[in-house]
């Protein structure tokens, strides 16, 4: 029988991570803007065009993403923002823009 290669290293889990049923998981990260709960969206997940507020561009079907909203608890679905993972990370290196 073959011998199995597995990372040994410890997962790298974020402080306080839930399951959210069929939309998958969440993690919690903190920046200067304060906290936020990000979750993955894989490109298969994606079925609706949405608008990065890191860039200003669309984000097309098929295009993986990240979905944040603020950790307070206190927000609703309308707080929910879908950047692009660049803008997201880049987010303390430059403002949310919206040009008309």
């Amino acid at each position: 029988m073959p011998r199995r290669n597995r990372d040994r290293r410890a997962p790298r889990v974020a402080e306080t991570s839930r399951e959210l049923g069929s939309a998958g998981w969440q993690r919690t990260e903190s920046g200067p803007d304060g906290e936020w709960l990000v979750r993955n969206v894989s490109a298969t997940q994606t079925t609706k065009t949405y608008r990065c507020p890191g860039c200003d561009h669309e984000i097309q079907p098929g295009t993986a993403h990240v979905v944040v909203w603020p950790a307070d608890e206190v927000g609703s679905v309308a707080d929910r923002r879908h950047w692009h993972l660049g803008c997201w990370q880049a987010r303390g290196r430059r403002r949310p823009t919206r040009k008309r």
